[in-house]
């Protein structure tokens, strides 16, 4: 048996034998949390934890106004956080409603089958009511269609559809 000793602060400190060391237990990342590093410049950690902020508002009113996803911005704004605060990350992900949609887009699973039909419909009614209110614009409805055809089919060839728990 062999016995080890390290220096720690200028101190040395009796860690055991060989045989009773075990492996150092490293830190873990936030759950659903992201490998990505905590940026180290001031100015940048400040400018990502702002994105993150201006993220989580717009995303705040795209709960209560039509055609805004809430989502997508949610997950923008625990991106922003993974690179200039792990707290607030956290935070994004421990949120009631919102929270398990990022976690689950984060591992690749995809959006509820029940989500995404109202996705699609909610997404179609302002289409439908941006199209009404500029018809005297006739091309710019016809963006307005055309991306949200667009936005439809990215919706749902593009994002999966995440399966719903066997019942037992």
């Amino acid at each position: 048996m062999i016995a080890a000793t390290v220096t720690v602060d200028g101190s040395r400190r009796w860690l055991g034998t060989v045989r009773e060391m075990e492996a150092p237990e490293l830190p873990q990342p936030p759950r659903g949390g992201t490998d990505a590093q905590v940026v180290r410049n001031r100015v940048a950690r400040t400018a990502w934890m702002g994105a993150g902020f201006l993220a989580v508002g717009v995303g705040s009113v795209g709960v209560v106004v039509p055609g805004l996803p809430t989502t997508g911005f949610f997950v923008l704004a625990a991106w922003c956080f993974s690179r200039s605060s792990p707290r607030f990350e956290q935070w994004v992900l421990d949120l009631p409603h919102i929270g398990p949609m990022v976690r689950d887009h984060r591992d690749g699973l995809g959006m509820p089958r029940r989500a995404k039909v109202m996705a699609i419909s909610m997404m179609w009614v302002a289409i439908s009511l941006s199209t009404w209110l500029l018809r005297d614009r006739w091309w710019v409805a016809a963006i307005v269609i055309g991306l949200g055809l667009v936005g439809t089919g990215y919706l749902l060839w593009r994002v999966p559809t995440k399966r719903s728990a066997p019942l037992v």
